[in-house]
Formats: structure tokens, C-alpha cells, sequence
């Protein structure tokens, strides 16, 4: 990352609400035609989230805890806050002085940027405005958020622009509110979020992800992890919602990519 940081564009992509076993089944039947362009062969990481529900889960990515392998470690982080006796800080982590990541890598010249979707990213209360506040620039609209059926659209829209106003490195990041709940609209006749709509909602956001796609090819490299902050659960031992300890909350997809382009 020490070669990347400050040569590369840096976007991250949270999925909000994306479930591991979900995502990795649409993978593999062919369901996400176009996000996988980005992905390895074998699709998505399962990994663990640092935490159950969305504001605690940014919290530790934008201080470098980005979700872990699922199986025993340590694993070397990507990112890490500088704190003595950090036994995932390995010579190839960008390590920096700042508690988060927007803010190390603002004072090092990028621009940062912030496109919300649920509502710890809305800015409009004090709490709603913690994790934006982080970004030298953050937009949310109501359309942008859980309740809009073209949500992921306009979403994109707004970034392809973003990369578009300045050739300065972008450290872009979106988080897609569309899988979270409610995502019955995504079905027809569907009044009951399920495993089937949450499944609906993850191809509607890979049906919008051509318009991203196009603006990141006119950027001349690009370094992006695209990863869901948490899951949740649809009936598992009588739990529905996150901020639970199932593994249908805590293991999220992930994957990260590096894109050159001539």
C-alpha cells in the first residue's frame, strides 16, 4: 500500500447490509455480470466484520480494521493507525499518524469524499454526521438513502461526476444503501423483506455498477476494495436485523482490486 498511497485514486464500497453467502451464490450462477469484471475468478473473500451494524463497523475501517479473513491469522492489514504494539502492521501496511484514514491521507494531498446512503451518513442529526464529518467533502440526499428504489443509481451518477471535476487523487468513498433494508421493491409484489429481495436488491446495485465503471477507466489507476459492512439475518434462531453475533451479520463479502489503465 506505501506504493500505492499517493499514486493511485483509493475508492472503497460499502455494500451496506451485504450478506457473505449471498453475494458469493449470485457470483457464482452468474448473477453479477458486471462487478465481476473487478473480481478474482473465485469471487468474493469471506471475511469477518469488525462490527455488527453499520456505525460501528466504519468506524474501525476508517481507522484500518477493514474486515479479516475468515480463518486464523494475523493478517497484515492494507491500512493501520499508528499504536505501539499492533500485531497486524506489517512493512507493506500505510501506517499513519492521524485516527483515520480520510484524515492521513486529506494531509497528504488527496481529495476525500464521501457519498452516503443509510442513515448514519444523512447529516442530519449530530450522530448522522460523525462519519461524514471525516470527509473533507460529503453529500446524502433522501433519494440516496434505504428507502429509494433508484438509490445505487443516482449514487453512481454523483461519483462518476466527483471523479470527473479534478485530476487531483481521489480517495472516494460510497456507501450503497440499496441491500439494506427495506428491499422488497426490488421484487415484484413483494411486501416482506427476505433472503430472495436481499438477493434482488445485490443485482439491481451490479445492474447500476456500468456507470462507475466507466468513470473509473478515465482515471489512470485505481486501487478499490468493495466489501459489505455487515449482514443480517431474515429468521435464523428467530433473529431478524443486525447488531447480533449470527454468522449471517458478522461474515461479509469482500474483495479488492487494483486498475491501471493506459
Amino acid at each position: 500500500m506505501n506504493k500505492i498511497v499517493g499514486d493511485s485514486d483509493i475508492l472503497w464500497i460499502t455494500l451496506d447490509t451485504l450478506r457473505w453467502d449471498v453475494a458469493q451464490d449470485a457470483f457464482w450462477k452468474g448473477e453479477l455480470p458486471n462487478i465481476s469484471k473487478l473480481m478474482p475468478s473465485t469471487g468474493w473473500e469471506e471475511r469477518h466484520s469488525p462490527g455488527s451494524f453499520t456505525y460501528a463497523a466504519h468506524h474501525a475501517f476508517f481507522s484500518g480494521f477493514l474486515p479479516t479473513l475468515a480463518k486464523p491469522g494475523p493478517h497484515p492489514r492494507l491500512f493501520a493507525a499508528r499504536f505501539p504494539g499492533s500485531e497486524t502492521t506489517a512493512p507493506n501496511t500505510f501506517t499513519f499518524e492521524e485516527a483515520t484514514l480520510p484524515e492521513a491521507l486529506s494531509k497528504s494531498g488527496y481529495r476525500t469524499h464521501c457519498i452516503g446512503g443509510v442513515g448514519f451518513f444523512n447529516k442530519q442529526t449530530a450522530l448522522g454526521s460523525v462519519l461524514p464529518g471525516l470527509f473533507d467533502e460529503s453529500e446524502w440526499k433522501p433519494s440516496w438513502g434505504v428507502t429509494s428504489r433508484n438509490s445505487a443509481q443516482l449514487q453512481f451518477e454523483r461519483a462518476a461526476e466527483v471523479l470527473a471535476e479534478s485530476d487531483a487523487p481521489h480517495f472516494l468513498f460510497i456507501n450503497v444503501s440499496a441491500i439494506h433494508q427495506p428491499n422488497c421493491h426490488y421484487l415484484p409484489d413483494c411486501q416482506t423483506d427476505g433472503l430472495e429481495s436481499h438477493r434482488a436488491a445485490l443485482r439491481y446495485v451490479d445492474s447500476t455498477f456500468p456507470i462507475l465503471l466507466d468513470a473509473l477507466k478515465r482515471r489512470s489507476r485505481v486501487f478499490g476494495a468493495v466489501f459489505g459492512d455487515h449482514g443480517t439475518a431474515y429468521g435464523e434462531d428467530g433473529f431478524y436485523g443486525h447488531r447480533n453475533g449470527l454468522s449471517s451479520v458478522m461474515n461479509v463479502p469482500y474483495f479488492d482490486f487494483l486498475l491501471e489503465n493506459s
